[in-house]
This record gives structure tokens, C-alpha cells and sequence, in this order.
């Protein structure tokens, strides 16, 4: 015997669709319960964080206090002396009118300049200068002064070298110049062996003692 079925109430036709809706039902279980795993865990990781925040030192600063201005100047006082109208003033001082008035000439005031004689200088005297000790001392004096200058050694150069000079009133020898040299360093040393001397006897004439100009010969030569 076939037993008939309500078409109505037969669970074969809705068993796709219930499937379907238990399948979504299982999936959203899933990722609900998924979810609050993962909310759990965060909320406990959470817990255990710890934070160190170390307060820095503060380190207090130093301020340099102003130097103190400096004490106030003295005040000044200025003393009056007060004179009676009774009083009467001994020395008066007239003053002058120093204008200048277009009638007045102005006089140039003129500096005379003092003009200087040069001392003369001779070549011939009546006592001719000479040197302390006479022409040995002389002679002694330039052999022991004068040294031969390397130069004029290597080249083999001798020769006379003529110097002039002056001897003051006071016996001093100065002006002193080359007249004829024969060069290597020659003139030179002669002209500081001459400038090196002592005072002269200087020379007189008519009893009074003049500037005389004086050649001197230096010979140089090698032994």
C-alpha cells in the first residue's frame, strides 16, 4: 500500500534550502567564536605590557648675578663766594677791542733766517793734522787694522787705494771717501779701517785750529 504524502508538509523539497541555512548558520558560529578568541588574546597581551618611563633629573640652572653697578659719582659742589655791594674791587680788567677794522693795516711780521757759514776747509796749513804717535804709529796702526779681503786674495788684485778725508777742529776723521780704488772689496776696507781711527792731532793755522782735508794712500799686497 503507497502511502500518500501532504505535498504541502513534504521536508524532501526544503531539505536544499535547510541545508543551506545551516551551513551559513555553522560558518558565522565559526567566525564569531573566532573573533572573540582573537579579542581575548589582544585584551590579555595587553594586560602584560608594562611601561618603564624614567623620570629625567632635572638639573636646576645656575644663574650668575649681576655685578653691582658702581657707587654714584661724588656730587659737585660749586662754592659761592658772595661780595657785598659795599665792596669795592681793587684791580679792574679792561678789555680790549680786538676787531679787526678795515682802516687798520696788518704788518707781515718777518722771521729773518740766520744763515750758517759751512766751516772752510783747507788742503794746506801751516800745521798739517797728524796722527797720534806720528807716521810709525801710523803705519803700525794700518798693518795691524787692515785685513785683506778674500775676494780681492782669490783674484790675486793689489794696488794702492787712495782715500780722502777730513780732520776737524777736534781731530775727528770724517767725509771719508774713495779717491782712486782698485775694487775686490779693497776700497771698502779701507774706508772702514780710516773711519775706525782715533782722533787726529788737528791741523792749525795762524794758531787756530781748521778743517784740513787729507789724502791717504793704502796699499794692498800679497805676500
Amino acid at each position: 500500500m503507497d502511502s500518500k504524502k501532504n505535498p504541502e508538509v513534504d521536508i524532501e523539497k526544503k531539505r536544499n534550502m535547510l541545508f543551506s541555512i545551516g551551513l551559513l548558520g555553522a560558518l558565522a558560529f565559526i567566525l564569531i567564536a573566532f573573533e572573540w578568541a582573537q579579542f581575548e588574546r589582544s585584551t590579555a597581551d595587553l594586560g602584560q605590557l608594562k611601561l618603564d618611563i624614567e623620570e629625567e633629573e632635572m638639573i636646576p640652572i645656575t644663574q650668575q648675578e649681576p655685578p653691582p653697578p658702581p657707587p654714584p659719582p661724588p656730587p659737585q659742589t660749586t662754592i659761592l663766594e658772595i661780595v657785598e655791594d659795599d665792596e669795592e674791587i681793587e684791580e679792574e680788567i679792561e678789555i680790549e677791542d680786538t676787531e679787526a677794522d678795515e682802516s687798520m693795516e696788518i704788518e707781515p711780521i718777518v722771521v729773518e733766517e740766520e744763515e750758517y757759514e759751512e766751516p772752510e776747509i783747507f788742503t794746506i796749513v801751516e800745521d798739517m793734522p797728524s796722527f797720534p804717535g806720528g807716521e810709525a804709529a801710523l803705519f803700525k796702526y794700518l798693518g795691524e787694522n787692515i785685513k785683506y779681503p778674500a775676494m780681492a786674495k782669490d783674484a790675486g788684485i793689489t794696488g794702492t787705494v787712495f782715500v780722502t778725508f777730513v780732520v776737524k777742529e777736534n781731530g775727528t776723521v770724517s767725509a771719508v771717501r774713495v779717491l782712486r780704488g782698485i775694487g775686490g772689496g779693497c776700497d771698502e776696507e779701507a774706508v772702514r779701517v780710516v773711519q775706525a781711527m782715533p782722533k787726529w792731532k788737528p791741523g792749525k793755522q795762524r794758531g787756530k785750529s781748521v778743517r784740513v782735508q787729507y789724502n791717504l794712500p793704502l796699499r794692498f799686497v800679497l805676500r
